[in-house]
């Protein structure tokens, strides 16, 4: 498995994995809400080639897409410094080491790009998604309350953030 840049021909593979990692429920789109075409995607990707503080990062087992992290950078001069992120796996590559794999280029990326601060948020109960960013040395910063309403329940997220350098 590599982990690699998304690129245009990517777009149909990674919008299947897009709903197949939503399929989990911890996700912020409900699973099938999202809408979201090939061609969308492909120019999402486009766009995110040419922000040098933003990135598509694909877990590519052989061609068979198991999992991406995008990497939204900031414009403000002020947060410039800083990416939030957006992780998913597939659902049968979970727990076989492709999140670690993804937060290892992470890092590598960050470093390049002068990258000081990583931002996420993740559902209080997502106990698998919560291990995995702490193993990768996320720490939880705060907890944002009925952050997100899922099946008429308010849920709680932790804020999460790694600082580099």
């Amino acid at each position: 498995m590599i982990i690699r840049n998304a690129e245009r021909a990517d777009a149909a593979r990674l919008v299947n994995l897009i709903a197949d990692a939503e399929k989990s429920g911890f996700m912020m789109f409900e699973p099938g809400e999202r809408q979201i075409s090939p061609e969308q995607l492909s120019k999402r990707i486009e766009a995110m080639e040419q922000d040098e503080k933003s990135a598509i990062l694909l877990a590519d087992d052989d061609g068979e897409l198991k999992g991406y992290l995008f990497i939204i950078g900031n414009s403000p001069q002020r947060r410039s410094h800083s990416v939030y992120l957006a992780i998913g796996i597939g659902e049968s590559s979970r727990g076989k080491g492709v999140g670690t794999r993804l937060f290892e280029q992470l890092d590598a990326w960050a470093i390049e790009k002068g990258i000081r601060r990583l931002e996420l948020t993740v559902m209080i109960h997502n106990r698998a998604g919560v291990a995995l960013y702490q193993k990768a040395g996320f720490k939880i910063e705060g907890i944002k309350k009925n952050s997100l309403k899922v099946n008429g329940e308010y849920i709680d997220e932790y804020y999460m953030a790694k600082l580099l350098g």
